[in-house]
């Protein structure tokens, strides 16, 4: 019976030899390499491991060969195949590896043809993870930047096409962003900060979707702060130029409108506000209208429930990017609502001060639809004064605390105002302190 039992132990322990052994073996990327080219029998292994989807014995092969053999013809193809392992493995770990990979492919290998599709896999890696217009738009920017890259440093390569048309969709969810900012700050009487946002949109992505309607809020923009010049207290000269100005900008958005964007809804609305302000209204050439039907065939048209799908699903909806055109590569300066407040109060100021005598005079910008005061220091801050719509509103009185702490309404004589003191001084000792009630505006971006 003893003997049995050592004899089947023996040869438990011998089965568990050899499976290590056998395990050991396929897992050495060496094993079995009898061929005068090694390095080939490694990558070709690699390749297979590539089509089974075993990317870490892959990235293990790839990694053997890079070691063993610095100087064979394919430790530059080895090194971007282990990129992309990682990129085709996914998640947001192995894709921040895949981006790394790549990026040391650039580094010692810039003058391959490769080196292209590396700077293209980095631009995919963030253009995979790209969130709606509404959410974080940290890898949408990272992308644009990426595709950027690609065609200003490798223009004549084959994958140069690609970059642009993914750019033209990166630029899209950009620009929607922009757009729904801009509406934001429009509906919301903030026109300064509209104008900006809008501006910078329609100077930076004229591709995008709504480029007239953005025009279109540019433009009424300008004509509000217009009317709010009109009604304020103000230096006849100056409420003149600046009333030029505003309409000078205005009529400019409306034409860009009637000029660029023929084909597209807004055309005969910026007619009718260029007759409106007494503008004269241009003739578009044939050649843009020709050149803007195309854009609008070349946008995808989707059905309701299509719609409604791409707005239900965690990528963003990528229809209505343009399939034909250039994609911006360099961005214009940008425009930001403090330098547009900064430079009204300055216009502002200067007059008032050289009609005064003193450089004493205080600018409640235009954008809040205020008047200009006197006899009171120039304000120092760049920010764009608040609007009477930033300013929250006064607490109801049965919120506000009294000056005695106390919370009682204000004595009729001054005997029941010292009791009242008295009392307050005294429950002081045994209540606690109310608490103040703060009251704060929600920004949404």
């Amino acid at each position: 019976m003893f003997r049995r039992v050592t004899l089947a132990l023996l040869m438990a322990a011998s089965l568990l030899t050899g499976v290590a052994c056998n395990n050991k073996q396929s897992t050495n990327p060496l094993a079995h390499v009898n061929s005068k080219q090694p390095d080939k029998v490694l990558f070709d292994r690699a390749m297979e491991a590539m089509k089974q989807r075993k990317y870490d014995v892959a990235r293990i092969t790839l990694q053997t060969l890079i070691n063993t053999y610095p100087d064979s013809e394919y430790v530059a193809r080895a090194k971007l195949t282990v990129g992309e392992a990682w990129y085709q493995e996914g998640g947001t770990t192995a894709l921040a590896q895949a981006e790394t990979e790549f990026r040391d492919f650039i580094t010692f290998f810039p003058n391959m043809a490769e080196a292209s599709e590396a700077q293209l896999k980095i631009a995919d890696i963030h253009y995979r993870q790209m969130e709606k217009p509404d959410r974080d738009y940290t890898h949408a920017r990272r992308a644009e930047d990426e595709y950027r890259q690609l065609l200003l440093q490798y223009p004549d390569s084959k994958l140069a096409d690609t970059a642009r048309q993914r750019l033209l969709e990166v630029q899209e969810v950009l620009g929607e962003r922009e757009f729904r900012i801009a509406h934001f700050y429009f509906q919301r009487g903030s026109t300064l900060a509209a104008i900006a946002r809008a501006k910078t949109l329609t100077d930076t992505y004229p591709l995008y979707s709504r480029s007239d309607e953005a025009l279109f809020i540019l433009g009424q923009a300008y004509e509000q702060q217009a009317e709010r010049t009109r009604v304020a207290k103000l230096d006849d000269a100056l409420k003149q130029r600046l009333l030029k100005s505003y309409l000078d900008n205005a009529a400019t958005a409306y034409s860009k409108i009637v000029t660029r964007y023929p084909a597209m809804a807004r055309y005969q609305d910026a007619r009718r506000r260029l007759a409106a302000i007494d503008r004269p209204v241009p003739t578009p050439t044939p050649e843009a209208i020709a050149q803007n039907k195309r854009e609008l065939a070349s946008r995808m048209v989707t059905t309701r429930y299509e719609h409604f799908v791409n707005n239900m699903a965690k990528r963003p909806d990528l229809t209505a990017a343009i399939r034909s055109g250039e994609p911006t590569l360099v961005d214009p300066k940008e425009t930001d609502a403090p330098s547009l407040a900064r430079e009204i109060n300055s216009i502002v100021t200067s007059q008032m001060a050289v009609k005064n005598g003193s450089g004493t005079v205080a600018v409640e910008a235009l954008n809040a639809g205020g008047k200009a005061t006197e006899n009171q220091p120039a304000p120092r801050s760049a920010e764009p004064p608040l609007s009477p719509s930033d300013v929250p509103a006064q607490a109801p009185s049965q919120l506000n605390e009294s000056a005695s702490g106390s919370g009682e309404p204000a004595a009729a004589s001054s005997t029941d105002a010292k009791s009242t003191s008295a009392d307050a001084k005294n429950a002081s000792s045994s209540q606690k302190p109310k608490k103040k009630h703060h009251f704060h505006i929600p920004i949404p971006f």
